[in-house]
């Protein structure tokens, strides 16, 4: 069995930082993509960062300069470090990780980002 456990959302005021992980284990085999999504009420999941096997990274543009994308092949993990954040970034964030080998994906079961204004 796969798994994906995310952690580190919670509650902060706008201007403030968090930093996401997300562990993934089991019999993924090698992983290429490791990604955040988010997902806020009543819109639609969006992708937030992703980073490849290669460590090529993509960003949302309301994010760039904000946010920044690693990983850590050695523990399967990828994070998420979000500073200078915005009421807007409030949503449950996703990891997402795509195996090299048919492309097999896999989600994790989100962790709460709440801004304050």
């Amino acid at each position: 069995q796969v798994q994906l456990v995310e952690s580190g959302g919670g509650l902060v005021q706008a201007g403030g930082s968090l930093r996401l992980s997300c562990a993934a284990s089991g019999s993924i085999g090698s992983i290429n993509a490791m990604g955040w999504y988010r997902q806020a009420p009543g819109k639609q999941r969006e992708l937030v960062a992703v980073i490849t096997g290669f460590r090529s990274t993509n960003y949302a543009d309301s994010v760039k300069g904000r946010f920044t994308i690693s990983r850590d092949n050695a523990k399967n993990t990828v994070y998420l470090q979000m500073n200078s954040l915005k009421p807007e970034d409030t949503a449950v964030y996703y990891c997402n990780v795509v195996t090299w080998i048919r492309e097999n994906s896999y989600w994790g079961r989100g962790t709460q980002v709440t801004v304050s204004s």
